[in-house]
């Protein structure tokens, strides 16, 4: 086999609390990570020698700091049958969202390789080698539904529990999750929100939207929303547009909208879409199906034989 091109899905967290600081400058977390039906597209094609990659995005790093590249890079350093490879990525996925698009791209490259280069490796070593590269990495490789802890890498599968539909809401801005956690230290803890990932655990196990929606919190919306206060004033007009629950997705600055049904939020994807310069997009959570469907070609076509493009509005 010559290419492969693969899904890479994003993530929301159900809930995220951030307790104390580690050693090694990491907070402890605890958070219910959930996957999205949401998007980049990585092709991973042999070369002779070398490792290239080229995104759609020019604002992005087209080389060292692209978590994609990174994680190609690591493999090729551990493995050295892995002569080379181009990297072509398609982004859906909104950049510095707090939806894990960087880490989403870096897994698929890790899963994408070890496929391609026919490795064998388990699941157990390709999270030990995500863990490498970022908190999020680990989840993404195989994103339906997990309990994260440590930095996020420590991973529980949980029950993925009934349909989400969301609206996510994004302004024209990034945050630096640096930044934002370290406002979060600044400030004191104790007014942050800080959700019990076992209540929402226990919300998906039963099947209860209710329950789902009245466990979510995020106590990084404390500092994000002293710093951008239009960001939770924004959160309570999509509540007033007919929003189940808001909620911030990871380090911001995106808002996920819940609704009960499709056709709820598509009338809040309507709504929301009038706001000026916010990307807005309608989703769901991810299935079991999604993910088996993750690998969208395997073979010997080049580049130019079969082209990402043409796969782009696939499904």
């Amino acid at each position: 086999m010559k290419k492969i091109i693969l899904k890479a899905f994003g993530k929301i967290n159900l809930t995220l609390d951030v307790q104390d600081r580690r050693p090694d400058g990491y907070h402890r977390l605890s958070t219910v990570f959930r996957g999205i039906h949401l998007f980049d597209l990585i092709s991973l094609e042999k070369k002779e020698e070398g490792l290239t990659l080229e995104a759609d995005r020019k604002d992005l790093p087209q080389g060292p700091g692209n978590l994609a590249y990174d994680a190609a890079l690591l493999m090729m350093e551990k493995f050295p049958q892995i002569s080379g490879v181009h990297i072509r990525i398609i982004k859906k996925i909104p950049v510095m969202a707090g939806l894990a698009g960087g880490s989403a791209d870096a897994a698929a490259a890790l899963t994408g390789l070890n496929l391609l280069y026919e490795l064998g490796l388990s699941r157990e070593t390709l999270e030990a080698f995500a863990s490498e590269l970022g908190s999020d990495v680990a989840f993404c490789l195989y994103p339906l539904a997990a309990l994260g802890e440590g930095r996020g890498e420590i991973l529980t599968p949980v029950d993925p529990g009934p349909m989400l539909w969301m609206v996510l809401a994004k302004p024209s801005f990034a945050l630096s999750t640096a930044e934002i956690y370290l406002h979060y230290d600044q400030m004191n803890a104790a007014l942050a929100t800080h959700p019990n990932a076992r209540n929402m655990i226990l919300g998906l196990e039963n099947q209860d939207l209710g329950e789902i929606y009245r466990a979510m919190g995020n106590a990084l919306e404390y500092p994000v929303f002293k710093i951008y206060p239009y960001l939770a004033q924004w959160g309570r007009d999509f509540r007033r547009m007919g929003a189940e629950a808001v909620l911030m997705a990871g380090s911001g600055p995106t808002l996920a909208a819940f609704a009960r049904e499709e056709e709820q939020a598509r009338m809040l994807a309507s709504h929301m879409k009038r706001a000026e310069g916010w990307t807005v997009l309608l989703t769901r959570s991810l299935t079991e199906e999604d993910l088996n469907r993750s690998m969208i070609y395997l073979g010997e076509a080049s580049v130019e034989e079969n082209p990402i493009e043409d796969i782009e509005g696939e499904e």
